[in-house]
């Protein structure tokens, strides 16, 4: 279909073009859930009336998240410049993109997977530390895997806004999808470069989408069958 809508030479740019989306995604996308994944923690555990209260820690992590979540990422990108080119050691192409994807995906992460332990039953909870399970066991036992559909969906979302985000990195010199459409559909009027990007870009969040609806209906059935059968432990 593509060798259809495009000349060969534009065919492998479309396809390396892919690859370099894939690559940026797929890296910033497991940075934010090594940051963001513990940040949530954090925010959830240290928040009022919690097992590890830290009112102090709670605000400063917290307003940490939401300044930077409130910051435009074309601004964003252009304002970590000096970070990028540290580490990076460059500040166009895949590897630099990366940088500036994972500082503004990682507070929207941290936040979803908050709002996936916030819905975890507070009586789960009391129980485990009832039974004198340490704030590690809370942790790792009980909240994150009752919170792990919520926490699969967040991914979900995460990964769909990364590809959004990708798609603006390459309008700067971030390289991917984007770079594809403007240097070629917009700057030098190829419409059909543009339709393959856009088709492109739609299936890849459709198919984000679609797996991860999966998991998290997989990963929910398993732990309602889990808490099944620890209630008729119980009743026994």
């Amino acid at each position: 279909m593509l060798s259809d809508l495009l000349p060969p030479a534009l065919v492998a740019l479309l396809l390396d073009s892919i690859l370099q989306t894939a690559t940026m995604v797929g890296v910033a996308a497991l940075l934010s859930t090594l940051i963001g994944l513990p940040l949530g923690v954090l925010l959830v555990v240290t928040g009022t009336g919690q097992f590890l209260e830290r009112p102090a820690l709670n605000r400063v992590i917290g307003t940490v998240v939401n300044l930077i979540r409130s910051t435009p990422f074309i601004i964003l990108m252009v304002a970590i410049i000096p970070l990028t080119r540290l580490l990076a050691g460059t500040t166009v192409g895949t590897a630099a993109a990366i940088v500036p994807l994972t500082i503004a995906i990682t507070p929207l992460y941290a936040r979803l997977a908050e709002a996936a332990m916030r819905e975890v039953d507070q009586s789960l909870i009391e129980a485990a530390q009832a039974m004198g399970a340490t704030p590690l066991q809370i942790i790792w036992k009980v909240l994150l895997p009752e919170a792990l559909p919520g926490i699969l969906a967040g991914q979900t979302v995460t990964l769909v806004s990364l590809v959004g985000y990708s798609a603006m990195a390459g309008t700067v010199g971030g390289g991917g999808l984007g770079d594809l459409g403007i240097r070629f559909g917009y700057q030098r009027f190829m419409p059909e470069v543009m339709v393959a990007v856009v088709i492109v870009l739609v299936i890849i969040v459709q198919s984000i989408q679609v797996a991860g609806d999966w998991a998290a209906r997989t990963v929910n059935h398993r732990v309602a069958r889990s808490r099944l059968v620890a209630r008729s432990h119980d009743q026994t």
